[in-house]
């Protein structure tokens, strides 16, 4: 491997990122008129398609991990477009449903 090949303009893998923060970037203005974060509108995406996910199930789904899900669901919980709840089979299970407000 060349020094050539460590060229940031060489690896594909920058390109890939540029497209996504430029693609998460149009989302912004409308997101900032709703008081969310891209990363919030897509935990919201996964619920309105199937709610009463479990966290483990939403951060397969959005390749988070849950030291990342857990603040950003906390933030949805306090904005009241969530609601967690524990499973009855399960008590170290949780789900997370949409609210009304969140449902609209």
């Amino acid at each position: 491997m060349s020094t050539k090949d460590l060229f940031l303009e060489n690896q594909i893998c920058f390109p890939l990122y540029a497209c996504s923060r430029a693609l998460t970037s149009l989302y912004r203005p409308i997101l900032d008129q709703l008081g969310l974060t891209y990363p919030q509108y897509l935990v919201l995406l996964v619920l309105w398609r199937g709610d009463g996910c479990s966290v483990k199930e939403i951060g397969r789904k959005l390749y988070l991990d849950s030291g990342t899900l857990t603040p950003l669901l906390k933030r949805l919980e306090d904005s009241e477009l969530v609601v967690r709840k524990r499973s009855e089979k399960d008590e170290r299970s949780v789900r997370i449903f949409l609210s009304l407000k969140g449902k609209n």
